[in-house]
């Protein structure tokens, strides 16, 4: 079946850093995000079309051109912060001008408006008495309302999953993913047994959160085209 998504549409991803100015050494960082970023540009260089740059004080954006790899984008991106916490827009649809590679800030369109909206939705949703548990939102065109619906509700019961996690739980996972996914790699990093590795990983719930998240990313993807 055909991805629900027109393959002509591009993708924005607009972030900040939840309560950046509770951070003790803001200038590192900051600095961190900086290299974090850059390291996205050059490992998914394929996908994107206007690199990821801090655009106003802690919030960031960047332009892809297809959606073979959102959610890994905005996972490795919180990993790489963590425990820093970051929130996501994520806005589809078209650009309404000239695509400019270094700065996306200079870019508009209906993509940049539901991205931007999304990250309204999230940062308003902070002070609501009763909310639901989100950092990352989708907006895509218009007529998609029910599928964006069920995407966001998957990625909010994600983020709820992940809230869960210890320090030690994400560092452990880190380095589990850093070590293509195999366990002893990870323990011998860790210099700890594979048996822990493995109880962290299922204390998290960490391959049901992969799956959901995996799951997303590839509903995304153009690889959706029969």
């Amino acid at each position: 079946m055909k991805n629900y998504y027109e393959y002509t549409d591009y993708t924005v991803i607009i972030g900040d850093i939840i309560d950046s100015k509770e951070i003790e050494d803001r200038k590192n960082a900051q600095t961190k995000f900086k290299k974090i970023l850059a390291d996205i540009n050059e490992k998914y260089s394929e996908d994107i079309a206007s690199k990821f740059t801090i655009v106003l004080g802690d919030e960031f954006q960047g332009l892809l051109k297809n959606r073979n790899n959102i959610i890994k984008i905005i996972f490795e991106i919180e990993m790489a912060m963590a425990p820093i916490a970051l929130r996501f827009g994520v806005g589809i649809g078209e650009v309404s001008t000239d695509i400019n590679y270094e700065y996306s800030s200079e870019i508009d369109g209906p993509a940049y408006h539901r991205a931007r909206a999304m990250m309204e939705n999230l940062q308003s949703s902070k002070s609501q008495y009763s909310k639901r548990q989100a950092n990352i939102l989708i907006s895509s065109q218009v007529g998609n309302a029910e599928i964006d619906k069920l995407l966001n509700s998957i990625l909010s019961v994600c983020t709820a999953l992940k809230s869960k996690w210890t320090l030690r739980q994400t560092e452990i996972i880190g380095v589990y993913l850093k070590s293509e996914e195999n366990q002893y790699k990870a323990a011998e990093k860790l210099e700890i047994g594979q048996s822990s590795v493995n109880k962290a990983l299922n204390s998290a719930n960490f391959y049901t959160y992969k799956s959901a998240m995996d799951s997303v990313n590839l509903f995304l993807s153009e690889k959706g085209e029969d």
